[in-house]
């Protein structure tokens, strides 16, 4: 009986790595694919690429300026991690790229991401750019419209997507992360990148 007791425990024992390892690759299964790439414009009409920022990490959210909740909440939210990080703040572009370029237009954008934290860059473009840079991103987006309403919201996904300085894909912050959880990540990865040189 004690045997079997062994054989049992040490079975179960052998399957919770094997089911932490299927739980870490469905997480992973929300970023794989993702293409960091995009071209858009900024509030003055200037193209942006994600080419632009080489050297610096980027720290990316979509949304729009008609959002409720969500959006007010992440560029909150954005802007007191910037504040966390200090004067590390420097190595990080925030950006706020819209889904909703038929009514965010450049000063829109910038208009309203400077009321959060100047430093955030809003970028619009055409329709079919921002579809593209938010498939790239495996960003989804709907236009929502209640029968009869003028307006019209956009669901969206929600969350921070953080860039590397060589432009490439780091890691997705959910949405409704604690802040200060992502600030200390943000301290962990900056400091890990500390002594590599920036590549423009």
């Amino acid at each position: 009986m004690i045997r079997l007791c062994a054989l049992l425990l040490a079975a179960l024992l052998c399957c919770i790595p094997a089911a932490a390892q299927t739980a870490h690759d469905l997480l992973a299964g929300e970023t794989r694919g993702i293409n960091p790439r995009y071209l858009l414009q900024d509030p003055n009409g200037r193209s942006v690429t994600n080419e632009d920022f080489r050297g610096r990490f980027q720290l990316i959210a979509f949304g729009y300026t008609y959002c409720p909740d969500v959006c007010p909440t992440t560029l909150v939210e954005m802007a007191a991690i910037l504040k966390q990080l200090g004067e590390e703040a420097e190595r990080v572009q925030p950006i706020f790229i819209t889904v909703d370029p038929e009514r965010d237009t450049g000063k829109v954008l910038q208009t309203y991401t400077e009321f959060f934290d100047p430093r955030i860059l809003g970028l619009t473009g055409s329709p079919a750019l921002v579809r593209r840079a938010a498939d790239n991103f495996r960003i989804r987006y709907a236009k929502v419209r209640e029968p009869g309403a003028e307006n019209y919201a956009v669901d969206h996904s929600a969350g921070m997507i953080l860039l590397g300085p060589d432009g490439q894909f780091l890691k997705k912050f959910a949405f409704a992360t604690p802040v200060d959880e992502i600030a200390a990540q943000l301290v962990h990865i900056l400091g890990a990148y500390q002594s590599s040189p920036a590549r423009r």
